[in-house]
């Protein structure tokens, strides 16, 4: 079986805080009959679209498709690893953290085990748009009680204006918000592990509250992490062609860039790790050895690490993707150190 990209089929998950219109990166989906919170890009129950795994669940597709497609560090099939999501909140979602991998081995075992690291990318963000991620500095435990018992946590956490571009890395334990009026991409370990310490008073359709978390919640919280800021890069970091890239983030769960290119870009897969890509603007073809398949903005494509050498064409103004991976322990900051960026820059885009 000769490796090539196949595309995944969004799944649309309703949320209380949805948006009724996920226009335009999904421009078919407007006057919703009920709100549609967040865009599933790579979860194991979506449909492949394309290629040999056409009509399979990606989970399906993940553990048939050879290992060589999948990369030398998934010999074993196991389980899925990444989680892409769009959001689209026209509210408030609930003030929330997300446990730790040693906790929820501990503790959640029935809900898979693995905590929740994240990173955040802001597709776009209409003026005023906001999000709410850290605490402030010399928040206690006991003062965070006392702010959860006044509904008055949001006084305590760090306010961001939302801006198209920047991102934001989010360790698990780090409570966080996100605002109306805004569209994130959402890289994560694959996990819908979320405690909710104040969901703003909203009942369900039967008109029950949702469930809060505060035990587990306070338990998690690391009250000693500083916020995050936003990763905002002013110049390109490297040239893909006729493109450029950037780096946004990396960790041991993920590494991110962003290409941005008008005409072509073309890169070679890693043989260790397959890769996702998202298209967040544009249209065009990808190609690779055997062929070539057109791709358009909302779309998520699986390379096989296998793959080799691939191009993308722009055939309508200019393409924004996110290229997504799991790097080698280390290897990601070697990658960096070799290109002679300064330590000072490295500590932004990458993480424990």
């Amino acid at each position: 079986m000769k490796p090539e990209p196949f595309r995944i089929e969004p799944t649309f998950v309703p949320r209380i805080w949805g948006a009724r219109s996920l226009a335009p990166l999904y421009p078919e989906k407007s006057n919703l009959p009920e709100p549609i919170g967040e865009v599933w890009l790579t979860g194991v129950d979506c449909k492949v679209a394309t290629g040999p795994f056409a009509g399979k669940t990606l989970g399906e597709a993940w553990r048939e498709m050879p290992p060589e497609w999948r990369g030398t560090r998934f010999t074993e099939s196991g389980d899925f690893p990444i989680l892409v999501k769009f959001i689209f909140p026209k509210d408030k979602l609930s003030i929330q953290v997300h446990p730790d991998d040693a906790y929820a081995a501990a503790h959640e075992q029935a809900a898979g085990g693995r905590g929740k690291t994240e990173m955040w990318h802001v597709v776009s963000a209409q003026p005023g748009a906001s999000l709410l991620l850290g605490l402030k500095p010399g928040v206690t435990r006991e003062s965070f009680v006392r702010a959860l018992e006044n509904h008055g946590l949001e006084d305590l956490l760090q306010h961001h204006s939302a801006q198209t571009g920047d991102t934001y890395f989010v360790p698990a334990r780090t409570p966080h918000t996100i605002g109306p009026d805004v569209v994130i991409c959402e890289v994560q370990e694959y996990s819908d592990l979320t405690y909710r310490l104040d969901d703003y008073g909203r009942v369900d359709a039967k008109g029950k509250p949702r469930e809060l978390h505060i035990e587990k919640a306070l338990e998690v919280i690391d009250f000693n992490a500083p916020a995050p800021q936003p990763i905002r890069w002013d110049t390109p970091m490297g040239e893909i062609g006729a493109g450029y890239l950037y780096y946004l983030a990396a960790c041991r769960y993920f590494a991110v860039e962003k290409w941005e290119f008008d005409g072509w870009a073309n890169e070679n897969t890693n043989p260790m790790c397959f890769e996702l890509i998202i298209v967040l603007k544009g249209s065009g073809q990808v190609r690779w050895e055997d062929g070539e398949s057109s791709y358009a903005a909302g779309e998520t494509w699986l390379l096989p690490a296998s793959m080799g050498k691939f191009k993308s064409y722009t055939t309508r103004g200019g393409t924004e993707i996110l290229r997504v991976n799991i790097p080698e322990i280390g290897g990601f900051e070697r990658m960096i150190a070799a290109k002679g960026y300064p330590e000072a820059m490295r500590r932004r885009f990458i993480f424990p």
